[in-house]
C-alpha cells in the first residue's frame, strides 16, 4: 500500500495442556511455550509495531505466591525487548544452577513466566498515546483469585461511551473511558458476579478454602461473556485469562475481526491469523479452525476446551481489508484470493489502454500490491491465449504473422522498488515529500520514453498523497506517454470504527474527488441540506438509523469519481497522461467471498454503531473538528 495505515491489533494464545516437567523432558528445554509464543508474535508483527506485551498465569499456586507475570514494551522492537527480559531470567538461572534450569517444581516455584497459560499482544494505536498503559494485556487484580482478569485484543467499540455510562450506572468508577479499559470492566464486572452468584451458591456447604477452589470449578464463562458482549457494539477479537487459569478469546456476532484455533493433546492456541500457528507448530492449515462469529473458544483450568455460542450470529461481515492488504499472504486462500482482485482488473486495464499491449509495460507499488499483479499477470496471459485463437483462425495468415502472433508476450517489469532500510523521521509537511521520494527508485533503460504507457497496480488507494508527492512525480521522470494507476481495492469512501485508523472523512481521496465534483456541478448546496439531516438524526437519537454521507456520493457514477481522482493526484507539473481505475465491489465480493465486510467501500456498516460514526465524522468535517468520531 502506498499510503501505509495503521490497523488492527493481533493477538496470541497458548494454553499448555500438559505439565511444565513434561515439555522439559520432551523438548530438553523450559523455554518451549516462550519459543512458541515468541514465533506467533512475530509472525503477527504485520499486525501492531507500537507496542506489545505479554502475560503468563501459573495454575494452582499456593498463596502467597506470584502467580500472574506481565511485561510490556514501547521500545523500538518491542517483541524483541520483551522476550529478551524473559529469557534473561531464565539464562541467570542457566549459568548460577544448570541443574535448577531443568527443575520445572523450582522453576514453577521460583521464577515468573512458567506458567500454563500464555497471552500476547501486538498493538497498533488507532487512539491514545503510544505509552505502555496503552499496551495489553491489561490487568484487572484482586485478591480472589478467581476475579483476577487478563484481558488483551483486537478491537474497536463504536459505543465506548455508553459502555462507560453503564458502568458508573453500576457504581463503578473507571480510570479512563476508551474502550480499553471499559470492555476489561464489563467483563470484569459480570466475572465478579458470577463469582458470587457459586459463592452463594455453595457457602455453607463448603467452608474457606476449599471454597476457592469450588468456584473456580463452578464459573460460568460461557454466561460471563454473553451477558458482557450483549452491549458491545464493535467488531472485536477479545482474549482472557482469569487468575485461575480459565481462559478465553470471543468474537463479534459479524465477525469483523478475525481469530483461528488449533489444538493437539499439547497444547490449545489462538491467533490472529492462520500462518503463524503453521509456523510455530506445524499445523496443517485444513486442521486450522476458523472462530466463528459469536462464538468463544473456551479453555478450563484442566486444558479441556470447546468452541461455544456466546453472542446470536449476525449476517458476516468479516472485514475485507484483511484479504487485501492486513493479514499475511503466505496464507493460501489469501494469496489466491489477492491474485484475483488482479485478474478481475483485466478488462478495465484493457479497456483503459485501447488494448494496446504492444506499447504498456505493467508493474506493480511494492510489497503488498505483489499477489494483485501475479493475478493481473495471469489474466492478461489469459486474454492473450484467446486473442490468439481469434487471430489464428483465419486461413491465409502468413508464417511471420504467425510467428508474432504466438510469440507476442505481454511486458511485465519491476519498476518500482521500495528501499525498507530507508525511514523518514521529518514531521514537516515541506520537507516530507522529498524525503519519501526517496524511499522508492525507479528501474531504468525499460520505458521507451514519449511510447510506453505505465500500469501500476496498487492494493488500494486511501489518501493518495505518496503517489502525488512521490511516485507519480518518479515514474514520470522515465518519460512514459501515459500512466495508469489500478487500485486492487473499491474506492475507500468512508471511515472505519472497528480497529482500523481511518477516521476522519477529509483524508480520503475519493472524498474529496466527491467534494470536488459537487462545487463543479453546482451542487455545494447538497452538503448544507445533508449536515441539517445528519444534525436532526442526533437530536431525535437516531444517527444509527441511516448513513446519509451515502447521498452525497450517490450523486455520481463511480467512474466519474475515478476520473476526478486522477485530476485531484496529478501533479502540476506531471507530462504523461494520467488515469486511475478502481476495483468495483462487485469484483471484490467476487475474489474474497468470505469476507464480505466492505463498509470503507459502500458505507454499509454491519453494526447500528458505524451509521452513527460516520454521520458524527460528517459533522465534525463540517464543522472543521479535527477529532475522532467514536
Amino acid at each position: 500500500m502506498s499510503d501505509a495505515i495503521k490497523h488492527e491489533c493481533g493477538i496470541a494464545l497458548i494454553r499448555l495442556r500438559k505439565p511444565l516437567d513434561y515439555y522439559i523432558e520432551k523438548y530438553g528445554t523450559p523455554l518451549y511455550p516462550i519459543n512458541k509464543m515468541y514465533i506467533l508474535m512475530e509472525k503477527q508483527s504485520n499486525r501492531g509495531q507500537d507496542g506489545a506485551g505479554l502475560a503468563n498465569v501459573k495454575i494452582d499456586v499456593p498463596a502467597g505466591n506470584r502467580y500472574i507475570s506481565r511485561y510490556r514494551s514501547v521500545e523500538n522492537r518491542p517483541i524483541v525487548d520483551i522476550f529478551s527480559r524473559v529469557n534473561e531470567k531464565y539464562r541467570s538461572v542457566l549459568k548460577s544452577d544448570p541443574d535448577k534450569f531443568t527443575d520445572a517444581d523450582w522453576l514453577q516455584k521460583n521464577l515468573a513466566f512458567t506458567g500454563e497459560v500464555w497471552l500476547g499482544h501486538l498493538r497498533y494505536g488507532t487512539h491514545g498515546k503510544n505509552e505502555i498503559e496503552n499496551c495489553h494485556p491489561m490487568l484487572r487484580q484482586s485478591n480472589w483469585r478467581s476475579r483476577n482478569l487478563v484481558c488483551a485484543g483486537n478491537f474497536n467499540m463504536t459505543n465506548a461511551d455508553e459502555l462507560f455510562r453503564k458502568l458508573v450506572t453500576l457504581g463503578q468508577h473507571p480510570k479512563d473511558q476508551g474502550d480499553t479499559v471499559t470492555v476489561m470492566e464489563k467483563i470484569g464486572h459480570f466475572l465478579d458476579e458470577e463469582n458470587q452468584r457459586v459463592f452463594e451458591r455453595f457457602k455453607g456447604i463448603y467452608d474457606n478454602p476449599a471454597l476457592s477452589d469450588i468456584i473456580e470449578d463452578n464459573m460460568d464463562l460461557q454466561r460471563v461473556l454473553h451477558r458482557a458482549c450483549r452491549d458491545f457494539d464493535g467488531g472485536y477479537a477479545l482474549a482472557g485469562i482469569t487468575g485461575y487459569g480459565s481462559s478465553f478469546v470471543v468474537r463479534d456476532p459479524a465477525g469483523i475481526r478475525p481469530a483461528y484455533y488449533w489444538a493437539d493433546d499439547e497444547v490449545v492456541v489462538v491467533a490472529s491469523e492462520r500462518p503463524p500457528l503453521k509456523a510455530a507448530f506445524g499445523a496443517k492449515f485444513e486442521d486450522i479452525k476458523e472462530l466463528q462469529p459469536g462464538n468463544a473458544v473456551l479453555i478450563d483450568k484442566y486444558g479441556e476446551y470447546g468452541e461455544f455460542n456466546i453472542i446470536e450470529p449476525t449476517e458476516r461481515k468479516a472485514c475485507s481489508f484483511e484479504r487485501i492488504y492486513f493479514s499475511r499472504g503466505a496464507d493460501d486462500e489469501i494469496y489466491q484470493e489477492r491474485k484475483q482482485l488482479g485478474k478481475l482488473l483485466v478488462p478495465q486495464i484493457l479497456e483503459e489502454i485501447d488494448h494496446d499491449l504492444e506499447n504498456t509495460i505493467f508493474s506493480y507499488i511494492p510489497n503488498t500490491a505483489e499477489a494483485s499483479f501475479f493475478g493481473l499477470m495471469e489474466g492478461m496471459e489469459e486474454h492473450l491465449t484467446k486473442w490468439r485463437k481469434e487471430q489464428l483462425k483465419g486461413n491465409d495468415i502468413s508464417d511471420e504473422r504467425i510467428e508474432k502472433i504466438l510469440n507476442f508476450k505481454p511486458r511485465f517489469e519491476k519498476l518500482v522498488s521500495k528501499d525498507v532500510k530507508l525511514r523518514t523521521f521529518i514531521t514537516n509537511d515541506n520537507d516530507r515529500g522529498e524525503m519519501v521520494s526517496h524511499v522508492y527508485e525507479m528501474t531504468q533503460g525499460v520505458v521507451r520514453k514519449g511510447k510506453d504507457t505505465i500500469v501500476v497496480i496498487d492494493d488500494s488507494i486511501v489518501r493518495g498523497t505518496t503517489l502525488e508527492k512521490s511516485i507519480l512525480k518518479l515514474l514520470d521522470k522515465l518519460e512514459p506517454k501515459k500512466i495508469v494507476v489500478v487500485s486492487s481495492a473499491p474506492q475507500i469512501r468512508y471511515p472505519d470504527c472497528y480497529g482500523i485508523d481511518m477516521s476522519k472523512v477529509k483524508e480520503f481521496v475519493a472524498y474529496r474527488a466527491m467534494l470536488a465534483l459537487l462545487k463543479e456541478k453546482g451542487l455545494e448546496y447538497m452538503k448544507e441540506e445533508v449536515y441539517n439531516e445528519t444534525m436532526r438524526s442526533f437530536s431525535n437519537k437516531k444517527a444509527h438509523k441511516k448513513n446519509f454521507v451515502q447521498t452525497l456520493y450517490n450523486t455520481f457514477d463511480y467512474h466519474e469519481v475515478s476520473a476526478k481522482i486522477a485530476e485531484i493526484l496529478k501533479p502540476e507539473d506531471l507530462k504523461a497522461e494520467l488515469a486511475v481505475i478502481y476495483q468495483t465491489v462487485e469484483n471484490l465480493h467476487k475474489a474474497c467471498p468470505k469476507n464480505l465486510g466492505d463498509w470503507y467501500f459502500t458505507g454499509n456498516y454491519p453494526t447500528k454503531g458505524g451509521n452513527k460514526v460516520v454521520n458524527k465524522a460528517f459533522i465534525n468535517f463540517m464543522e472543521g473538528k479535527e477529532v475522532r468520531a467514536y
